[in-house]
């Protein structure tokens, strides 16, 4: 019996490519609601998607974010997004790409965004995780931090803090690590 229906199953989706291509991939829930957030996207003219491995990946994708004013003015911050087929009921992998010098972000490029972990909820979208990203670079918190010096320095100095952030993103040596340059 359960033969049977496998058959059935193989024999609809040969009628559904009766032109005699290749049989179409079938898109995990995941996807299908990862392309409706991807279609339904409304970012600031700061910000900007890619599809590095081509629009057949839509798993992975990275976002591009230049603050226009601020700390981070003049900057272009990419981070990688790792979607699982599980998603919305998991939260997508997110990382920063370039060492940057922020309190939210870590030498790794892991970021500290609470509805990226325990704050997520399947009604959240890739749109709410792009804003909350550009969110981290308009205000910084210094509550809640993942480089605890970064985060010192903008609570005690911000004039300081604002000078790091400024030689890091030359491309200069800040707490003895050096970062990519920016400008």
């Amino acid at each position: 019996m359960i033969r049977l229906f496998k058959v059935k199953e193989t024999q609809k989706e040969l009628a559904r490519n009766s032109n005699g291509g290749t049989p179409t991939k079938k898109q995990s829930a995941g996807e299908l609601r990862l392309h409706k957030d991807i279609t339904e996207l409304n970012l600031p003219n700061c910000c900007t998607i890619s599809f590095p491995n081509g629009k057949d990946d839509l798993m992975n994708f990275e976002v591009t974010i230049s603050p226009e004013d601020g700390y981070y003015a003049g900057g272009a911050f990419k981070f990688s997004f790792k979607v699982s087929p599980v998603y919305p009921h998991d939260a997508p992998k997110v990382k920063c790409i370039p060492k940057v010098y922020h309190p939210n972000i870590d030498y790794e490029g892991n970021v500290c965004l609470n509805i990226l972990r325990e704050d997520w909820k399947p009604v959240l979208n890739i749109n709410t995780i792009i804003y909350g990203l550009y969110h981290l670079f308009a205000e910084p918190n210094y509550e809640d931090p993942l480089n605890h010096e970064a985060a010192e320095v903008l609570k005690n100095d911000p004039k300081a803090f604002e000078n790091n952030v400024k030689m890091a993103m030359s491309g200069n040596y800040v707490g003895g690590l050096i970062y990519t340059h920016f400008y």
